[in-house]
């Protein structure tokens, strides 16, 4: 694991909310510039992802490699969507299962909210990372006037998303679904479990 700076000065390793790449971490930072310096326009663009001009090829730029371009320049119109009218950035904390907690108002959030609770169980069942389902959640939670999740994170988790082994979709449902202290809790007996007794789901497409 690197120990990357966040783009609040600590080390990656210290928060466990935190990306590992550095990637990810720049895209933030070049994000939330455009959000400190009041450039809008090119915001704006960034909303346009299908009229590709200087600010998404910018966005572009931060990918380490060319398969992680589309995470790079979709995570950029997320943030972009987040961020219209607003005059100071939001970085973000934790995964997207956890931000979608905070999703909601005074009936309930999270799993207490019903509209909330479908997007998630959407976004976790699909095959495909959901790119229309996960536009609605981050305009649910910028109409909510609740924080995001990680830029730099979802980054991380996006493009892992087919990794079997990191369980990105199954992480985000135990994060929405689960308090945060049980969700700890079952992480930590997990890692004390030997290798042979980690069982993984199977892969629907296998």
């Amino acid at each position: 694991m690197t120990t990357a700076r966040t783009v609040d000065g600590t080390r990656a390793a210290d928060r466990t909310d935190a990306p590992v790449s550095e990637g990810g971490v720049a895209l933030t930072a070049w994000l939330a510039s455009l959000v400190h310096n009041h450039d809008y326009a090119s915001l704006a663009e960034l909303r346009r992802p299908r009229v590709q001009r200087e600010p998404h090829f910018r966005a572009l730029w931060y990918s380490p490699t060319e398969a992680q371009r589309e995470v790079y320049g979709q995570v950029a119109f997320l943030f972009a969507v987040y961020h219209q009218g607003r005059t100071k950035p939001a970085f973000g904390y934790g995964s997207l299962g956890e931000a979608a907690r905070r999703i909601g108002g005074g009936a309930g959030r999270g799993p207490d909210d019903p509209g909330a609770a479908r997007l998630v169980d959407r976004i976790v069942s699909s095959r495909r990372i959901p790119w229309r389902h996960l536009q609605h959640a981050i305009a649910r939670l910028r109409s909510c006037d609740q924080q995001p999740p990680s830029w730099a994170g979802l980054v991380d988790d996006l493009n892992r998303w087919h990794d079997r082994r990191a369980r990105v979709p199954y992480e985000w449902g135990v994060a929405f679904h689960m308090p945060p202290a049980r969700a700890a809790a079952d992480r930590a007996g997990a890692l004390s479990l030997p290798t042979s007794a980690v069982s993984l789901p199977k892969d629907p497409t296998t």
